[in-house]
């Protein structure tokens, strides 16, 4: 006889919380190291920059989580598709920048850029070190004697 093991089946909130923590800490770190090597246009672009990956991913790790709630199944096309979506708005996004003047004056390019660069590594590592933390199970064991 085997007694039942507690099992943690929480959400992916908690995963999405700390890889947003995550990318928020180096874009903040991004920013100080920009205002005092560059100049405020470094800190804003830094900034910037952490904020498009923060609003970007924690929207469509959102939205992934929404549907592995409701139909699990359906959860890796999503996913693919957010994915997909990501890549374009964020591309959408600097576009807008670039063509509203704010590049040069207000927002270091290079380290909007590397902002982006340095937040979507610091958000996937994050992620993958949470995720790998959680205890879901693989499946859900029957009880034999219910048979």
């Amino acid at each position: 006889m085997t007694t039942e093991s507690k099992r943690n089946t929480a959400s992916g909130g908690s995963v999405l919380l700390g890889a947003a923590a995550g990318a928020l800490a180096l874009g903040v770190l991004a920013s100080l190291v920009g205002a005092l090597v560059s100049g405020s246009a470094a800190a804003y672009g830094a900034l910037a920059g952490t904020v498009i990956v923060v609003l970007v991913f924690a929207g469509g790790a959102s939205l992934v989580n929404l549907v592995a709630g409701i139909n699990p199944a359906a959860s890796l096309l999503i996913a693919l598709l957010t994915y997909a979506l990501q890549v374009l708005l964020i591309g959408m996004i600097f576009f807008a920048i670039a063509e509203s003047g704010l590049v040069g004056d207000v927002l270091a390019a290079g380290w909007l850029a590397g902002a982006v660069i340095v937040g979507t590594v610091g958000w996937m590592l994050c992620q993958i070190v949470l995720t790998t933390r959680l205890r879901l199970p693989a499946y859900e064991l029957t009880d034999a004697g219910a048979r």
